[in-house]
């Protein structure tokens, strides 16, 4: 297909597959919200999780289809991906094509990976209900400044945070946290002074409060790298079959004993352990960044 109708053909798909998935999505959503019985709403999650899925695998699908990416994963063969297991996923950010091939990567091999979002996104016209209603927990950031003005909105988000956890402990989950914050840019990188050649500095905060609020429910983390060897690339690239290849390394992490239910916020010693460890994880993905970089100069 040329490329000048490759493009607009993929958008038209995706719209159709979204509005056609969520239909049922809402149906459950709105059954799920006014049922009180425990047994009927886990089955409604699950339900949800499986349309979810479905629209992932169209994506997916489409992916295959349109383009000619070519995906390079090496993944543990010791490493048992569980459908029904309890995952903290946790990756560098490239780009917004970075959701789409994870879910690609991960799905129905592990359950339906869930983001914190903005809470400025939920308003976004059907995909902001489509990710309430799947418990996709959104956040409310504030800025020092504005805490500095209302101190009672410190720790609220920290809070939503626990909330968002306590659903997650009940059903299999695999929770995604972008560590860095932010998508990597040259400039975002020099203003931060970052010690990493590939990388921007993790935000070690939110990784300790999902394990202080999941503790034993989660039973590993799963460490993905992500590479494009041709720079990073847009989603008009990704349709537009401008990405040559993607490079992933998977890797499973216990999660060490010492961390789970430890106090982030106000116990500066396990803060530093902590920050030390995930700089331990970052310095590890560093390397491999440049190894798979190099991988493609050979």
């Amino acid at each position: 297909m040329p490329q000048g109708l490759r493009i607009p053909f993929a958008v038209v798909l995706i719209c159709v597959s979204t509005l056609l998935h969520v239909t049922p999505l809402f149906a459950l959503a709105l059954l799920k919200a006014l049922v009180a019985v425990p047994s009927l709403r886990r089955a409604c999650s699950r339900w949800l999780a499986s349309i979810a899925e479905s629209w992932i695998g169209a994506n997916s699908w489409m992916i295959d289809r349109f383009t000619r990416t070519r995906f390079v994963v090496d993944l543990d063969p010791n490493v048992t991906l569980r459908h029904d297991g309890h995952y903290l996923v946790l990756a560098n950010h490239q780009s917004w094509v970075d959701i789409p091939v994870l879910q690609k990567l991960f799905n129905r091999r592990i359950p339906l990976l869930r983001f914190f979002l903005k809470s400025q996104l939920f308003w976004i016209p059907v995909m902001g209900l489509a990710w309430w209603a799947l418990d996709f927990p959104f956040m409310r950031r504030y800025s020092r400044e504005t805490i500095a003005r209302r101190p009672e909105l410190a720790g609220r988000d920290i809070e939503a945070t626990r909330r968002a956890c306590a659903k997650f402990r009940t059903i299999p989950v695999a929770v995604m946290n972008f560590v860095e914050g932010t998508r990597y840019t040259d400039a975002k990188h020099a203003a931060q002074q970052s010690p990493y050649r590939f990388l921007l500095r993790p935000k070690a905060g939110g990784v300790a409060f999902v394990l202080d609020a999941m503790g034993d429910a989660l039973h590993a983390i799963l460490d993905v790298t992500l590479v494009y060897p041709n720079g990073r690339p847009s989603f008009g690239d990704l349709f537009a079959d401008r990405v040559g290849e993607v490079r992933i390394v998977v890797r499973e992490r216990a999660i060490p004993a010492e961390f789970a239910g430890g106090d982030y916020q106000n116990d500066a010693a396990f803060r530093e352990r902590f920050q030390r460890w995930m700089n331990t994880i970052w310095q590890d993905k560093d390397a491999t960044i440049a190894s798979l970089r190099n991988a493609g100069s050979r």
